[in-house]
């Protein structure tokens, strides 16, 4: 009899994590039955959630009865799997998903070196330029494709970075939604629009949301969560309904904001796997779904409203319809479903004070860059060789060198001065991380997992917990605190074995996994381990 789902799963990986400083592996087995004997599969298909925090499915759990239900009751569910990378944002997250490696391998740190690209234009859209240019390395939709040249890959998303960065630089059919309420892709991809593109575009769906109303799915008694608070969308509109702009170019363009932009995503997923034949080909196809929505809502109305419990409701119910109009499609038997987030989210810094964490609180480094700065001045050197963003402080070390200039002298003023701002918790020179990081320093670990050989960073900060940078008055994430980094991870289906673990594992553990499943090898080293036990037959 094989053990249940993830008893071993700590011989396996315990290694590798503890290494890098993670917790002890903490493993709860329920008594899953042994998985049968299962071909393998037709059709990989990874769902994404942008700004999922790992506690909703269990805080909503009582209210899904769909696709999120679903997995959660027959898949293998990891409630303590981790974005495990300092600067948790869209892109770096997304590229991580499908290369099993961080952004110090990917080279996607945030989301200012995402998929932003001047140099290609959109195809049916004037939209800004979008490609995968910046990213490094290989995925899984790279792998598939050299073991068989007939796998087809689809990535589908609301936002570019989240279609892009999954696959990669794979040259794969990748489309994302655009403000003028089209699916669209960049000339990196292709000259011109597939025809099923073209069709689904030329019925308007986007534009016939005009002046639809987002109303609560379940009745008001359901949810706890106050209808509003002083902090909620700017102080405006924020009690139900929600009302699209009648204008249908108004409402093309404000749909990312409302739960109907997920619903569209996956008409338009669910179309390309018609169109294009996915899982009833000779080789393993893979499909992968970025939902943006719940990122837009979650920033607006933060991770403790009525608006994002609703919004995971209505994500449950699309995600059913979705699964069963995909199986109506492909064998079930055939499919294996993965669900996961890039990063979790804040809640208001206000929300948060006023509940008792008074450390929480805007952060502006500004006067301890200045301060940094004056040793520059005297030298009468470009003080811009010196600058600080996403908690990084970038020099040019060799440069100043060159000049006379102690770089160590820069870091030191700029850290004594930095440690003196409220909210900030610490500040770690890179060549102290590696270190921190064996000593079992989270929080070091994450930003090691981050930067980049020979990037430009001399030190890093950290901010209190829910203290955030700048002066944004909405929900926001980014750090390297558990509430930014825990996300969903369920796999479930066609060589899965349900049941549940709370070991701590990684987003990175997705594409190895996976790979194991559809038996093809990572074309480079990569950074995840192959979750053994959540593969029953396929496992070994």
């Amino acid at each position: 009899m094989r053990t249940p789902l993830l008893v071993a799963i700590p011989k396996v990986v315990a290694g590798a994590l503890l290494s890098l400083g993670a917790p002890e592996l903490g493993v709860r087995a329920l008594g899953a039955q042994d998985a049968a004997a299962a071909p393998r599969p037709s059709l990989v298909v990874v769902l994404t959630v942008d700004q999922m925090r790992g506690d909703y499915l269990e805080r909503f759990g009582a209210h899904l009865a769909g696709g999120l239900g679903r997995l959660v009751r027959e898949g293998a569910v990891f409630t303590n799997a981790h974005q495990d990378h300092a600067i948790t944002e869209t892109a770096p997250g997304h590229a991580s998903i499908l290369s099993g490696r961080f952004p110090r391998s990917t080279g996607i740190m945030a989301n200012l070196l995402g998929a932003g690209d001047p140099s290609v234009r959109l195809l049916g859209s004037a939209g800004p330029g979008a490609s995968p240019a910046r990213f490094r390395g290989s995925t899984l939709a790279d792998w598939m494709m050299r073991h068989d040249a007939r796998t087809r890959v689809l990535s589908v998303a609301g936002k570019d970075r989240g279609a892009i960065l999954p696959v990669g630089r794979a040259r794969a059919s990748v489309f994302w939604y655009a403000d003028d309420g089209v699916f669209t892709t960049s000339s990196w991809y292709a000259d011109t629009l597939p025809a099923w593109v073209r069709a689904f575009n030329a019925a308007s769906p986007a534009r016939a949301y005009a002046g639809r109303s987002w109303s609560l799915v379940l009745p008001d008694s359901a949810y706890p969560e106050p209808d509003s608070s002083m902090f909620e969308s700017w102080g405006r509109s924020a009690t139900f309904p929600h009302q699209l702009a009648t204008n249908e170019t108004h409402a093309a363009a404000n749909l990312r904001g409302f739960p109907f932009l997920d619903e569209l995503t996956l008409d338009f997923a669910l179309e390309g796997v018609r169109a294009m034949g996915l899982g009833r080909g000779p080789a393993t196809d893979l499909l992968a779904v970025s939902l943006s929505a719940t990122d837009a809502i979650g920033h607006r109305f933060g991770p403790d409203s009525r608006e994002i419990h609703d919004q995971v409701v209505r994500l449950d119910r699309r995600i059913g319809h979705f699964l069963d109009s995909l199986f109506a499609q492909v064998e079930p038997g055939r499919v294996v479903v993965v669900l996961t987030g890039d990063h979790g989210v804040s809640p208001f810094v206000e929300t948060t004070y006023i509940e008792g964490a008074p450390m929480a609180t805007y952060v502006d480094a500004r006067p301890a860059l200045h301060e940094a700065r004056k040793v520059l001045w005297r030298s009468r050197v470009d003080t811009l060789v010196v600058a600080f963003d996403y908690g990084l402080l970038l020099m040019d070390a060799k440069g100043l060198r060159r000049l006379g200039i102690s770089p160590a002298a820069v870091v030191d003023r700029f850290s004594e001065e930095v440690l003196r701002i409220p909210g900030v918790m610490r500040v770690d020179r890179v060549r102290s991380l590696e270190k921190l990081a064996r000593d079992g320093d989270a929080i070091a670990r994450r930003w090691l997992h981050t930067l980049p050989p020979g990037v430009s960073v001399e030190a890093v900060v950290t901010l209190t917990p829910h203290s955030v940078w700048g002066d944004q008055l909405m929900a926001i994430h980014g750090s390297p605190h558990e509430y930014d980094t825990n996300v969903p991870l369920v796999l479930w289906g066609a060589g899965i074995r349900p049941g549940r673990s709370d070991a701590f594992v990684r987003v990175v553990d997705i594409a190895p996994t996976l790979a194991r499943l559809v038996g093809v090898e990572p074309a480079e080293r990569i950074d995840g381990v192959v979750l053994e036990d959540a593969l029953g037959d396929h496992g070994h």
